[in-house]
Parts: structure tokens; C-alpha cells; sequence
């Protein structure tokens, strides 16, 4: 079934679209981040252009790694939200940590959301498998999506390992089909 994107347009929202994620030598830096954040970028122009509903995740972790007055938690600058747009900061993973988040979720008539984004094996699985418990639906965005390096091993298939545990709780799309068909998206 498909639903006019103009009539009910779903949430974009935008996972953890900091600084510290990009910059080099950083613990939390995402490899290949270049593309996931073009993407990234692409989808949120693509929103923004037709005013339809942006929310921005922001992680504010009490860890002795995040330092939340550092300018490494900073938006991306052309990720930064816009007036108009709702940013929820979450101290847990999953953005359901944050009451106003769940408040707003639990208040709209129908819960459609795109998750893009940074913190995929952290911000992205847990608000994936939250709202799933919850009965929201949510689309993935595969090739918005990153995370930081693992530890040990493979960085391509630890990520790839995580989207496919994220594919039995939301959907996953390619960018590219999102925008091709930004007349009608599948619900």
C-alpha cells in the first residue's frame, strides 16, 4: 500500500548527528562517515524542502568518555536543526530514555518515522526495537546509517550484522528509493 508522502508525510528523524563521530582519532569515529552523511544530508534537504515533519536525537551520555561540554557534541553544521524542527537529547541509547520523547511519540495519530544517522549499534537499534515494542513503525535508512568502529574485527560486517538484528524490528530502504519516490512511500 502505498500513502501520499504529502498527505501524511512520516517523521525523518536524525540519530546523533554530532561531531564527535566524524572527527579523526576519535574513540566513537565512524569509517566511511563521508557517505552515510551525504545521505544523510540528501534525505534531510529532500524533508526540509517539502516542510515535513524533522526530529533531531541528540546522545547525552553520563560516560566518562562523553564529555557534553565538549564541541565534539555539537550538531554537523548542516545537520544542525532549523527553527521548526523538534530536538529530543536522550542519556540512554534508545531515544524512549527521554520522557518528552515518549510523550510526543505517544501523542501522534499515527507513528511513521525514518531513522537516519549516527550510533546505529547504539541510538538506532535501541529507539528500532523500543518502538517496535511500542507498535511504531519504523524504516531504517541502510545507507544513512553508521557506526563507530568494533573493536576487533571487520568494521563492514559488524555493521551489516547490525542492520540485519535492526531488519526484524523496522524496515530497511535505500536512500535511494526513498528519494526516487518522494511522491509515495511504502507504509
Amino acid at each position: 500500500m502505498l500513502a501520499s508522502i504529502h498527505d501524511d508525510p512520516p517523521i525523518l528523524i536524525c540519530a546523533d548527528l554530532q561531531v564527535e563521530y566524524l572527527t579523526p582519532g576519535r574513540r566513537h569515529v565512524i569509517l566511511d562517515g563521508e557517505a552515510a552523511t551525504m545521505r544523510c544530508l540528501e534525505l534531510l534537504a529532500l524533508w526540509r524542502a517539502n516542510l515535513w515533519p524533522v526530529m533531531h536525537l541528540k546522545r547525552i551520555a553520563q560516560a566518562a568518555w562523553f564529555n557534553p561540554a565538549s564541541r565534539l557534541t555539537d550538531w554537523i553544521p548542516e545537520a544542525k536543526p532549523q527553527p521548526g524542527e523538534m530536538t529530543f537529547e536522550h542519556p540512554l541509547p534508545s531515544a524512549y530514555s527521554a520522557s518528552r520523547f515518549v510523550d510526543y511519540m505517544s501523542n501522534i495519530r499515527s507513528v511513521r518515522c525514518i531513522l537516519i544517522g549516527f550510533s546505529l549499534d547504539e541510538t538506532i537499534l535501541a529507539t528500532a526495537v523500543d518502538g517496535f515494542h511500542r507498535s511504531h513503525r519504523y524504516q531504517v535508512i541502510g545507507d544513512a546509517v553508521a557506526c563507530r568502529q568494533p573493536a576487533t574485527g571487520d568494521a563492514a560486517a559488524y555493521r551489516d550484522a547490525v542492520v540485519n538484528v535492526i531488519a526484524n524490528f523496522a524496515t530497511i530502504h535505500p536512500s535511494a528509493e526513498l528519494i526516487r519516490t518522494s511522491g509515495a512511500i511504502a507504509v
